[in-house]
């Protein structure tokens, strides 16, 4: 028995450092043994057979995942109930995998199963609960739901306050995942400011170099890129790349975001063949950690293809954007959100290469599942239906394109608001469609609402701001008002000189 219980409390080590394969191993050999000396439904076995699930989970093979959790499900509500907290914890996994799988209603129910059970069994404010609570909310968030995920995190965050106090680290999580939501929401500023409070918490709590900790630096840096302030932005990824490298290894899977996420970075500020090398070097991380249908190698594979067609190098974009399809189909579903992302930058290709035809198949077999998975107000069916509108406008079909644009607008409106970056650039890209068929008094009423939401929500500085300022110079000195393009001139950025 004491051989069994070491393997798998290496199974546990292996896990814990992302070393997954190794940990299967472990725990396989631990499950023979506990199979045999205790028999298939002692709670020791089912523990070990919930561990497998986790690893299961943790290599995105979620089918596999449910397969074990379901194992262990019905061994435990034979053997402790349906009510026990160890049942309950593996019907809130597999809650997650649903989660992870994009399937939200069907994680929705599995969640609400473990907090009805939870509340009944542990009390409202037990921390199990709050979990729930809280996991609850990240589905809200994922739909684009971002006032009903804020509701459910401020009840976590009370309930979490209440009971661990302010600076507890499960209370620092909630404040961390509700300024994931801001973030979501275009509000920079306030997502800042609650990763500030997270940050100032984790420091004290857990030290400058806990994965907790190093996490919200990473999500600090996210912000950053998002803003535009793409320096501020690879200065705190490479704060949090030394940390994680430090305490979890190069090759850990959250180190490995890091590096990804750099070269996204990179990617925002053109430097394509540095953004080629940072992806590169993820990717060769997370083929060896996760193995090759894994969604983060996937993931990776799909930005190195967003990256080649931004090169202009549509076959070779479509080439590797094939590589994932076929990989997110196998691993994922032909409906899951990241095959659906795939599916919709193919169409991105083609509308490139001017194969509208091909793009509008693409986009139409986007927004279907979009549609049919995430609902129709959720931002990326409404940036599908953005995109169709651009399609038709291309074509110059430019009436059919307003009505796509006015569906847009209205879906990003209701769900992001009107400030929100994604809101503006369908502002903006009407704008383009009323400059182009003459119509100029409208096109700069419209432009003018883009510059002020903009200004406000993303800063003068911003690329996309600094667009929107060129083309109103652009339309002024169309139409003979060089006054007013003087004006705008001064608030462009000066152009930087080389240095020496």
């Amino acid at each position: 028995m004491k051989i069994n219980h070491r393997s798998s409390s290496l199974g546990d080590v292996y896990s814990r450092h992302g070393r997954y394969n190794e940990a299967l191993e472990w725990y396989v050999r631990a499950l023979t043994g506990y199979e045999a000396a205790l028999g298939l439904d002692h709670p020791t076995t089912l523990t070990t057979v919930y561990s497998m699930a986790s690893v299961f989970s943790d290599l995105g093979q979620y089918d596999k995942a449910l397969e074990w959790y379901g194992r262990a499900l019905v061994g435990q509500e034979k053997a402790l109930g349906v009510e026990h907290p160890s049942t309950l914890t593996t019907v809130y996994n597999m809650g997650l995998v649903f989660h992870s799988q994009g399937q939200y209603d069907t994680a929705l129910e599995w969640y609400g199963r473990a907090l009805a059970g939870r509340e009944k069994a542990l009390g409202v404010d037990h921390p199990t609960t709050l979990t729930t609570v809280n996991s609850t909310a990240l589905v809200f968030d994922n739909q684009g739901q971002y006032d009903k995920a804020l509701k459910w995190y401020r009840r976590a965050l009370a309930g979490q306050e209440k009971a661990l106090g302010e600076d507890h680290p499960d209370t620092l999580s909630t404040v961390h995942n509700m300024a994931l939501v801001f973030g979501n929401q275009g509000q920079y500023d306030k997502a800042l400011e609650w990763y500030r409070r997270a940050l100032a918490g984790q420091e004290e709590a857990l030290g400058e170099d806990h994965p907790d900790t190093l996490t919200t630096v990473h999500n600090m840096a996210l912000v950053f890129d998002n803003q535009g302030r793409y320096d501020k932005a690879l200065e705190w990824y490479e704060r949090a790349l030394a940390g994680e490298e430090k305490v979890l290894g190069v090759d850990h899977p959250s180190t490995l975001t890091t590096v990804h996420s750099m070269a996204s970075v990179l990617d925002d500020q053109g430097q394509y063949d540095k953004a080629l090398e940072w992806y590169g070097r993820a990717l060769a991380g997370y083929e060896k950690a996760l193995g090759v249908d894994h969604p983060s190698t996937l993931t990776t594979v799909h930005n190195m293809g967003l990256v080649f067609r931004k090169q202009g190098q549509y076959d070779k974009a479509l080439k590797w954007y094939w590589r994932v399809l076929v990989g997110q189909e196998k691993a994922l579903g032909v409906d899951h959100p990241s095959t659906l992302t795939t599916v919709y930058n193919m169409g991105l290709v083609f509308h490139k290469q001017g194969k509208y035809d091909q793009a509008l198949e693409w986009y139409r077999r986007a927004l279907g599942g979009r549609e049919k998975a995430l609902g129709v107000d959720h931002p990326d069916t409404l940036t599908t239906v953005n995109n169709m509108a651009l399609l038709f406008d291309n074509q110059g079909q430019h009436d059919i394109a307003l009505e796509w644009y006015t569906r847009a607008l209205a879906g990003q409106e209701k769900a992001l608001g009107v400030d929100h970056p994604s809101t503006l650039i369908t502002v903006y890209n009407m704008a383009l469609v009323f400059d182009s068929q003459g119509q100029y008094d409208k096109a700069l009423e419209w432009y003018g609402r883009v510059l002020a939401g903009e200004e406000k929500a993303l800063g003068v500085d911003h690329p996309s701001t600094q667009i929107t300022i060129r083309s109103l110079i652009e339309l002024h000195e169309t139409t003979g008002q060089t006054e007013q393009a003087q004006s705008l001139r001064k608030r462009l950025n000066a152009p930087k000189c080389p240095s020496n």
